[in-house]
């Protein structure tokens, strides 16, 4: 990653260097004034960042995230980007997720199940940026996959992959290298690497629409 895009610095917290945006707080992180640290322990994005995977953000990106759970991670991209579609299944994470939004006029919070991506294809936009993912389900990549529709030409692709969610017996190496091969169909993997030490069994994919 070549820097980091407007609306990202790094900061101190607690004596150490780490992300911030600057935003409303949204799930206890420190503060410094405006900006709120990043806590990548808690974000598979974060940790990509981090760890220095090959994320090209710029900051004002339209972007699908599939997986909000109650915001943690949305609410920091909402805070760099542009429009910001948020997807999750639960209804009572998103009802936290509306709360968040609430200090976020970009942010726009969906109950949808982001395996059907017809069930919000007239309402999400076409040709966006970035499509983020962190959907802790089997068949991880033909969610990816499938979502492939609403990214424009070499639209950028930051895919978190659970092992555990996809087989609790295999091998994780084994799972990553399945699914690495079914995303492959849809994008041009620029970078992927295991998230450790922020998240066991977890892989970063960043990559490109075809």
């Amino acid at each position: 990653m070549s820097g980091l895009p407007d609306g990202i610095e790094r900061r101190e917290f607690d004596g150490h260097e780490r992300l911030s945006t600057r935003g409303e707080p949204v799930y206890g992180e420190p503060t410094d004034g405006e900006w709120r640290c990043w806590d990548a322990g808690r974000s598979k994005l974060g940790a990509m960042l981090e760890t220095g995977m090959d994320v090209d953000l710029s900051g004002g990106e339209s972007v699908l995230y599939l997986g909000a759970a109650s915001g943690t991670t949305v609410s920091h991209v909402a805070d760099f980007a542009g429009p910001t579609y948020a997807i999750e299944f639960a209804p009572r994470p998103v009802r936290d997720l509306i709360g968040v939004a609430e200090d976020r006029s970009n942010l726009f919070p969906l109950l949808k199940d982001a395996r059907k991506p017809e069930t919000y294809a007239h309402i999400v936009e076409a040709d966006l940026d970035l499509l983020v993912q962190d959907v802790a389900t089997r068949g991880q990549a033909a969610v990816a996959v499938n979502n492939a529709q609403f990214l424009a030409d070499e639209g950028q692709l930051c895919l978190a992959v659970k092992a555990r969610s996809e087989d609790v017996t295999a091998d994780p190496e084994t799972v990553f290298e399945e699914v690495r091969e079914e995303v492959a169909a849809a994008y041009e993997i620029v970078d992927s690497r295991r998230l450790e030490p922020f998240h066991d069994d977890h892989l970063g994919i960043v990559a490109r629409k075809r």
